[in-house]
């Protein structure tokens, strides 16, 4: 018994005439009446009473009309879930990002867009750092990573990267610090007396590092007034004045009353990447796809 027989059984119990059914299935009466008796045989049971005159359903083929199309109905349904689930509308999204990222308007976008587009995709989203980020994918308990970070950090074969954005740097203070009055790009050299504050090591991406080094060439060690374990910290403890501090120029369109930002030059690029594995799940594909193209579009 297969599914055909099914359809075909179902269809003649409702028209009760083989032409009928025949013709609505569009194929020859013959046939059908081979594949209704075959159907008969395979269940050991007589489904139609046939007469010259009529076709009725006997009281086996009465109690399995019911039966026969709530199976159809699952078959299709099941059809319908792994075709759905081949597309990426169902299934589940582990996403985890950098601090920042939440700030970024077309990764947010993105993320809204496919909530709308695939409703049925359960989705957890994890702030982590950046290394962390690259150890969960790696060991698949996280779907996609989107990272900032000024270097390419060191993946396992199966794991992808691709850049969603660049960004220049910007150096942010309070309104009435000197460094605000200056009309000019500034760089590590301008921070030769200045404290500052920058996220810990493991929020960093790599940037201290970078910004240690060229204040060094330079012949300076930076003063860190504070190391900050969250964004909002960050801003906050720069915008009441207890140092200044390094911003990807995204950011800088967060509009804080008492905070001024200038470009700041330093030999990097902030960037953010999207990992993945190589062969990700249709799922992961598909909001793939859609933040690759937001980022082109941006």
């Amino acid at each position: 018994m297969d599914l055909r027989h099914l359809r075909y059984f179902i269809c003649v119990a409702e028209e009760m005439h083989f032409g009928r059914a025949a013709e609505r299935l569009g194929i020859s009466q013959p046939p059908l009446s081979q594949q209704i008796r075959g159907l008969e045989d395979s269940l050991g049971v007589t489904l139609f009473e046939r007469t010259s005159r009529r076709v009725r359903l006997t009281e086996a083929g009465t109690r399995f009309l019911p039966e026969a199309r709530e199976t159809l109905a699952q078959a299709e349904r099941a059809a319908r879930t792994a075709q759905r689930a081949h597309r990426g509308e169902i299934g589940s999204l582990r996403l985890g990002f950098s601090v920042s990222v939440p700030f970024v308007p077309h990764i947010m976008d993105t993320l809204a867009r496919f909530r709308r587009t695939y409703p049925a995709v359960e989705i957890s989203i994890d702030e982590l750092a950046r290394d962390e980020q690259v150890e969960h994918v790696e060991r698949g308990t996280l779907d996609l990573g989107i990272l900032r970070t000024f270097d390419d950090p060191p993946l396992a074969p199966h794991v992808v990267s691709t850049c969603v954005q660049k960004d220049t740097l910007m150096l942010a203070m309070r309104h009435d610090h000197p460094l605000a009055r200056e009309n000019r790009e500034l760089g590590p050299n301008d921070l030769r007396d200045e404290p500052l504050i920058l996220f810990g090591t493991i929020n960093g991406a790599g940037f201290n590092e970078h910004l240690y080094a060229r204040c060094e060439r330079l012949g300076f060690r930076p003063k860190i007034a504070m190391e900050a374990s969250s964004f909002a910290t960050l801003l906050g403890l720069t915008a009441a004045g207890f140092g200044v501090t390094v911003l990807s120029g995204t950011l800088a369109r967060l509009n804080v009353d008492t905070l001024t930002y200038r470009p700041f030059e330093l030999d990097v690029v902030s960037r953010l990447l999207m990992i993945r594995a190589q062969n990700p799940s249709p799922t992961t594909a598909a909001f793939c796809e859609m933040l690759g193209a937001a980022a082109q579009d941006g």
